[in-house]
């Protein structure tokens, strides 16, 4: 009785954690889609007039980050993983490829925020966070330390929906403020669209097995 019960709720755990994954990875797809649909336009449908808007600013803050949303999100795919480990370690470096451009592109303009310097350092710092938590990600996986690499990658990609967050509060923003701009509210978007992210990937680490010990041999009784 015990073992069926275990069974079915690891089988429900296995589906929730499935569910969960895949709602991630279709908004992923979707925000990541339409970033690289900005891109290969040439950014002609982006509707937003902004002097951040050149090819060592926002532009290849947008296309890196799409790329990244994509990739980062089928990185947790243990099929992926288990059937596929060529693909997943190229998509892996592609994505770290895409964090660090895209990182280190945010971090260049985040300063110059037209919505100053809150909305501007919320950015900031979460270009501060992407790029090295992304960077421990590859270390851990060149060391062959998967448990740190698992790790290190939830919470990069945590980070890496932002870009997912960030655009499910501004719309909500813009309707409370009449269609207007919320310069107000995208101070606290600014890091609203991070920070409580950083902080479910890390109450979700916590929630995870510490991988077992392996048991110690037994020595032999003496007669």
């Amino acid at each position: 009785m015990n073992t069926t019960t275990s069974s079915a709720s690891k089988n429900a755990a296995n589906f929730l954690n499935f569910a969960i994954w895949l709602v991630i990875t279709i908004l992923s797809v979707g925000v990541g889609g339409y970033a690289l649909f900005l891109t290969f336009t040439g950014f002609q449908h982006l509707g937003l007039k902004n002097p951040m808007l050149h090819p060592f600013g926002l532009e290849t803050h947008i296309a890196a980050s799409g790329f990244a949303l994509i990739l980062g999100a089928f990185q947790f795919s243990k099929t992926l993983r288990r059937k596929a480990p060529v693909v997943h370690r190229w998509m892996g470096r592609g994505y770290v490829l895409a964090c660090v451009v895209g990182g280190l592109a945010g971090g260049i303009i985040a300063l110059s925020s037209t919505a100053g310097p809150i909305a501007g350092w919320g950015f900031f710092m979460l270009a501060i966070l992407w790029v090295p938590f992304t960077l421990l990600a590859l270390r851990s996986a060149m060391q062959k330390d998967f448990v740190a690499h698992e790790r290190w990658m939830i919470r990069s990609f945590a980070l890496t929906f932002g870009a997912v967050t960030l655009r499910f509060y501004l719309p909500l923003a813009i309707m409370q403020n009449n269609g207007e701009f919320p310069l107000e509210a995208y101070r606290i978007i600014a890091w609203a669209a991070w920070v409580p992210n950083l902080i479910v990937a890390e109450l979700f680490i916590a929630s995870l097995r510490r991988p077992r010990r392996a048991k110690a041999a037994s020595t032999p009784t003496p007669a």
